[in-house]
């Protein structure tokens, strides 16, 4: 791969994209040539790209002769339409959608958890986990390595630019409407989410559990390499504009106190330990919001459970869920 390679962003017009383009430049990724592809409805607008205009052009099949890396973040149903031909022209693809997670033939890669995989690529394509997945393994990795994770129970609460744009300008409307005594009819989610928590994230499949819920456990399965994983997870939408945070009860192999673990993220990169609840001292999404690290509090043994601990932990989907491990892979590449 060149030194400086062709850098691609596939719906770069998206939150995702944008905060893809924000995380290449920031973190001084040396990109030789960006293109950035979106629609035919998006071809044609300017974005800034280091102090320079780039102008959007319209994906099709042909837009990736002589790109390295190919970063996309334009749903599952584009990625799949697209990503072969991608890989075909000769670029890495690397994958926000849930399109090729789960095939053996891609991996599915947290850099700071299993990169190795990243090296394994037969389709010419990598995965980036679920957003609520990331941020849950960021916090468990380094236990795991260190008591041998056994299995998962975990509620999320998940902000509504997990939604993309439309769901932020729900909770706005709502709000507003609320405020000013006026009706309104949701759209983006199917009850009130202004002042209110809806457990639902995606379509409920046959079994009660939702897809979201579900990537938990299939998802972490794959990265961690523990086919026996068990997971149980209940995903909740929250009136919060961006941050996902996940109450966690984990069941380790080995005793584990709430010292030894947060000595097990000495060190770590990703992921810091905020964690001082006499003096209020525990992350809120707000603390993450634009930041590359994850932050994990609430550390206590389970009154319930042998060797198990009750953690919380949040993370900026955008970023970290998203855009910041994708380029983070293309930095392994």
């Amino acid at each position: 791969m060149n030194t400086e390679p062709h850098v691609a962003i596939v719906g770069a017009t998206g939150a995702v994209g944008e905060e893809m383009m924000l995380c290449l430049e920031q973190r001084k990724f040396p990109v030789g040539k960006l293109t950035l592809l979106a629609s035919a409805r998006s071809a044609g607008k300017v974005l800034k790209f280091r102090g320079e205009d780039v102008v959007v052009q319209e994906l099709t099949h042909d837009s990736f002769k002589g790109v390295d890396i190919a970063l996309f973040s334009a749903g599952g149903g584009i990625s799949l339409e697209f990503g072969p031909s991608a890989a075909a022209a000769g670029a890495v693809v690397i994958d926000n959608s849930s399109a090729f997670r789960m095939d053996d033939g891609v991996p599915l890669v947290v850099p700071e958890i299993n990169p190795e995989a990243a090296k394994n690529r037969p389709r010419g394509i990598i995965a980036n986990p679920n957003c609520t997945t990331i941020i849950s393994l960021m916090a468990l990795a380094p236990l795991h390595e260190a008591f041998g994770l056994k299995s998962i129970i975990a509620s999320s609460y998940q902000a509504v630019s997990g939604s993309g744009a439309q769901g932020i300008i729900e909770l706005e409307e709502q709000v507003k409407a609320i405020a000013n005594g006026l009706p309104f009819t949701p759209k983006v989610y199917p009850r009130q989410i202004a002042f209110n928590v809806i457990p639902q994230v995606d379509s409920f499949t046959e079994n009660g559990y939702t897809k979201e819920e579900l990537k938990m456990l299939n998802e972490g399965r794959k990265i961690l390499g523990l086919s026996d994983l068990k997971v149980s997870c209940t995903c909740v939408r929250v009136p919060v504009y961006r941050s996902h945070s996940v109450s966690i009860t984990a069941v380790f192999e080995k005793p584990i106190t709430p010292e030894a673990a947060r000595a097990a993220y000495a060190g770590k990169s990703g992921i810091q330990v905020v964690d001082d609840p006499a003096n209020k001292v525990f992350p809120v999404p707000l603390d993450t919001t634009g930041k590359d690290d994850c932050l994990v509090g609430r550390i206590r043994k389970n009154l319930v459970l042998e060797n198990a601990l009750d953690l919380w932990v949040v993370g900026d989907q955008v970023r970290k869920g998203a855009a910041l491990n994708a380029v983070q892979i293309a930095e392994i590449l």
